[in-house]
């Protein structure tokens, strides 16, 4: 039996999900259902599913986060990304990350299955459009994507990343301390590395950074201003 944990923050795309596994794979089991990236890495600690399937864009932390902490925590937990989003970026940030496998969400009804079949082999599996852009990388030697003076997510500390999440977010330094239960003069040193590591000069600079790396979720963004304010 594969035991399979689903994170998406949309209850219609986990819902889609469980029918069509179901239908296929009845000997298969949705062990467990997350909608938060913390709350994926605390289920899949607990429960050690076989297979995680993390979409990307999900609140607290993402699933490039949480593919790195559920990978560290525990490595006989494959992970597969399911997302809309087909960025070479993306691709290469979550194979760095551990994930095996790398399904677009357009093409679950056609993959799903065997993607997941694949990914508990300890096979990799990627969509065909994600394929050709993986051999486009490997043939152009990408190096990953920069702002001035810095480098992608790899380059942060995962503390570091979730700082850089919630200031993008437009939450304030106390709001941060508080989230993350640690003092506000911690939150200020890792704000003044992560600047410095960056380049940023200014929290638009990090709001600019974290969408391109899938940092935030951005459908939390909706309705928020564009010039967020500067955390106190």
């Amino acid at each position: 039996m594969v035991r399979i944990l689903l994170a998406d923050d949309h209850d219609m795309i986990r819902r889609g999900i469980r029918h069509l596994l179901m239908e296929a794979r009845p000997d298969w089991e949705i062990c467990a259902e997350a909608t938060t990236g913390r709350e994926a890495v605390a289920l899949a600690a607990r429960l050690r599913p076989d297979i995680a399937v993390l979409d990307l864009s999900m609140p607290q932390i993402n699933g490039l986060e949480a593919t790195r902490q559920i990978r560290r925590a525990r490595p006989e937990t494959e992970v597969l990304i399911f997302t809309l989003h087909d960025s070479p970026d993306l691709l290469r940030d979550a194979l760095l990350a551990g994930a095996r496998g790398y399904l677009l969400k357009t093409d679950a009804s056609l993959h799903l299955v065997t993607a997941i079949d694949a990914v508990a082999g300890h096979k990799p599996f990627f969509s065909p459009e994600v394929s050709a852009k993986m051999l486009d990388l490997v043939l152009a030697h990408e190096s990953p994507g920069k702002m001035a003076g810095s480098g992608g997510p790899s380059l942060l500390t995962p503390r570091e990343r979730e700082i850089v999440q919630l200031l993008a977010a437009g939450k304030t330094n106390r709001e941060i301390a508080s989230d993350l239960f640690i003092s506000v003069k911690t939150v200020e040193t890792h704000r003044a590395t992560v600047m410095r590591k960056l380049g940023a000069r200014s929290v638009v600079d990090l709001v600019h950074y974290a969408m391109r790396n899938q940092l935030i979720h951005l459908t939390g963004l909706a309705g928020q201003s564009t010039s967020p304010h500067t955390p106190a």
